[in-house]
């Protein structure tokens, strides 16, 4: 295979990754305004921030070791997002998971919109 033709098929992967990480960024603002309560919320927070995040990364990583008229410059741009990234997929779960236990804890994620609503209205909410 031609080393070119590599090259543009890795800038296809990348531009397929970004694709892929607004997907998830999507899915995952949409899981916060359709889910019931705190903690189902939270999930739908963390595979947004994940998926949305790491993913494009990768693909930026992808797209910059293919981009061999920028030079040495693009080694550094991958490295810097495979560190973003390490740090990312450790730190959004670990945040998650602190609040979801304040939550638990203090027993604040427990009210549901749906009981919110019929607690402000005085009767069932029209689904």
């Amino acid at each position: 295979m031609d080393p070119l033709m590599f090259l543009e098929i890795l800038k296809y992967v990348g531009a397929v990754l970004l694709l892929l990480g607004g997907f998830f960024e999507i899915i995952g603002a949409i899981g916060i305004l359709r889910m019931p309560n705190f903690f189902t919320r939270m999930h739908a927070a963390t595979v947004s921030a994940i998926g949305g995040t790491v993913i494009p990364l990768l693909g930026i990583l992808i797209i910059s070791l293919a981009k061999v008229e920028v030079g040495w410059s693009r080694v550094y741009l991958a490295l810097l997002c495979i560190a973003s990234s390490i740090l990312i997929l450790i730190i959004a779960p670990a945040g998650a998971h602190a609040l979801i236990r304040a939550a638990h804890v203090s027993k604040v994620g427990e009210r549901t919109l749906h009981k919110e609503l019929t607690n402000e209205v005085g009767r069932e909410p029209c689904s």
